[in-house]
């Protein structure tokens, strides 16, 4: 092990959950934005309403998103921990 393997293991971290969070943040806030406009126009604003669209979004984008985001997380995993070992 080397000692630059820590924060190149920490910089492709960051990389991969960049890719694989990024989705669901930008989803969400958009969604919470278009919620947040709406109850502002229509003076509803109760926490329940902004529920429902947000988890219905953030199923949808891990439906679509989902083997995407588990492949780049265990092929970070498995790098990681042939790095760590040695043998990669």
């Amino acid at each position: 092990m080397t000692a630059e393997l820590p924060s190149s293991l920490m910089r492709e971290g960051f990389g991969v959950l960049l890719a694989v969070g990024g989705p669901f943040l930008l989803g969400l806030v958009i969604v919470g934005f278009i919620v947040g406009l709406l109850q502002a126009a229509t003076q509803i604003n109760d926490a329940a309403i902004g529920f429902l669209p947000r988890l219905l979004t953030a199923l949808l984008i891990a439906y679509v998103t989902g083997h995407f985001a588990i492949e780049r997380l265990s092929n970070y995993f498995a790098a990681a921990m042939r790095s760590m070992s040695g043998h990669g």
